[in-house]
């Protein structure tokens, strides 16, 4: 028998609430708290270190119950990416549209982004971690991570054009080259401060982003 939300172990997930501020179905619950439980997990040993069986454990709950949930790994997997990318949507994008167009707003997009970045250097980027994982696989879940990490670089390649539009930026500077140094921080930071700890580097990423306007700004141009 499946369990409802009051059965997983304290601080595992928050009581979830649909768009109309109305409670949801029990079970809804449980599954949006599982897909929690697993997020949370899935940061520090990545999408390919899921299963039911040590959700299961993490929740406190049986592998049925788990299971009842979610008809296959394949299916908690997609689930967890699809939550990570709607976090991710309510820290760093939809804060970012109330910035006015132009530099502003790409600014507010990279500062969210940075700021979830450094939150995340105690776990771990899903986006990152499972493009290691899933870059030389086919199937659903490498396409809903793709998918997950092309929208985001869609709002960032608008936000450029954005700029080029308003002359903030120059208008033969391609927005993918921009785009592309401009991603290249956020990778760097990863790699420099989780993984060889390096001192400062949160600050020469910010100074890099400084730097990638001034290059393709209009007046240096």
């Amino acid at each position: 028998m499946s369990a409802d939300a009051s059965s997983l172990p304290e601080g595992t997930a928050p009581r979830r609430r649909n768009t109309g501020g109305r409670t949801l179905p029990k079970g809804q619950q449980t599954k949006a708290a599982i897909v929690e439980a697993a997020l949370g997990l899935a940061t520090h040993i990545g999408l390919e270190g899921l299963s039911i069986g040590a959700l299961a454990d993490v929740t406190g709950m049986s592998k049925s119950g788990v299971f009842a949930h979610f008809g296959s790994r394949e299916e908690l997997q997609i689930s967890v990416i699809q939550q990570y990318h709607a976090c991710f949507e309510q820290e760093v994008f939809f804060p970012a549209l109330r910035a006015e167009r132009g530099l502003p707003r790409l600014r507010a997009l990279f500062g969210n982004w940075m700021k979830r970045t450094t939150v995340e250097l105690d776990s771990g980027c899903i986006y990152i971690s499972g493009a290691v994982e899933f870059h030389e696989r086919t199937g659903p879940v490498r396409d809903a991570l793709a998918q997950s990490v092309q929208a985001w670089m869609g709002a960032m390649r608008r936000a450029i054009a954005q700029c080029q539009a308003l002359g903030q930026l120059h208008a033969n500077a391609e927005p993918e080259q921009v785009l592309f140094e401009i991603h290249g921080l956020i990778l760097a930071l990863h790699y420099e401060a989780r993984f060889l700890h390096s001192p400062g580097a949160i600050e020469r990423a910010v100074r890099g982003f400084d730097s990638v306007l001034t290059r393709y700004g209009a007046r240096a141009a």
